[in-house]
């Protein structure tokens, strides 16, 4: 809700105060063999939520107490083909934790579940797999590009099967915010030492900045999952704290998604079809 990415919000910002609920989707992005990618944008008379239950378009999600299932029913951009099937996540535990990412705590970072069973179920295409997964929240009070300049995020298993939680942003105040966190496996978090800042090498199409924090000399890229002008997904290969990881890393440049040319670039990968 209040699509952070959308262009449709930023453009509706600047004719005055928009309802946040007219501007929400769910972003599902499939990567392996087959890749999808869907983000329809919807509008207040697409969404409906509850404490438990929240439904935006033919999509949704419900919440039991103990599962999260995320019920996929989309359209995929630029070329359309249905995406569709079930998304099960069981945390293993959940955490109450919130964190300011910037100086005036106008954006909040939740770890709901930094570890957590996933399993998948997809129609259309034809796959099922299960594995480990996560799941987080961001909040903001503002436009994320009026807080920040850029950010690293980084998620990592660790050995014991830990998890180790890597976000370090530069803010348009001048400042510089780092949080790096271990969850054990009830949840429990600690600050640990942050390992030493290490660049990586920009992504390969549209040249978008990457870097993390890792043991010297010990980051390289497994594989980019998602190349744009603005952000970066990608699998890395690390040591952290003197233990090997493959973590799973994000970078986003606001300066970059601040751009004209970007915002115009970005309806062709998020249509949107809303009702009032």
């Amino acid at each position: 809700m209040g699509s952070v990415f959308s262009p449709y919000y930023a453009w509706a910002r600047r004719r005055g105060n928009p309802d946040p609920n007219h501007h929400c989707a769910i972003n599902v992005a499939l990567y392996g063999d087959v890749k999808r990618w869907a983000m329809t944008e919807r509008g207040r008379g697409d969404l409906a939520r509850d404490s438990h239950n929240l439904t935006i378009g033919p999509s949704a999600m419900s919440w039991d107490g103990k599962v999260l299932t995320v019920t996929i029913d989309e359209t995929t951009a630029p070329i359309p083909s249905k995406l569709r099937g079930q998304v099960r996540l069981t945390p293993h535990c959940l955490t109450g934790y919130s964190f300011a990412l910037d100086g005036k705590g106008l954006h909040q970072w939740r770890p709901i579940a930094p570890s957590a069973r996933v399993e998948v179920d997809l129609e259309q295409p034809g796959l099922q797999w299960e594995g480990r997964g996560y799941l987080d929240s961001n909040r903001g009070e503002e436009p994320v590009e009026k807080g920040f300049r850029y950010w690293d995020w980084s998620r990592a298993v660790m050995e014991d099967q830990e998890t180790v939680v890597l976000y370090e942003a530069d803010r348009r105040d001048g400042g510089h915010s780092l949080l790096s966190l271990r969850f054990d496996a009830d949840g429990k978090v600690r600050e640990v030492e942050a390992p030493p800042a290490h660049g990586l090498p920009t992504a390969r199409i549209w040249r978008a900045p990457r870097a993390t924090r890792a043991d010297a000399g010990s980051a390289t890229i497994r594989h980019t999952l998602e190349d744009t002008p603005f952000y970066a997904r990608s699998l890395v290969d690390a040591r952290i704290h003197g233990e090997k990881a493959v973590a799973f890393h994000e970078s986003l440049s606001l300066n970059r998604f601040e751009s004209p040319v970007v915002q115009l670039m970005l309806p062709f990968r998020m249509p949107r079809r809303a009702r009032s």
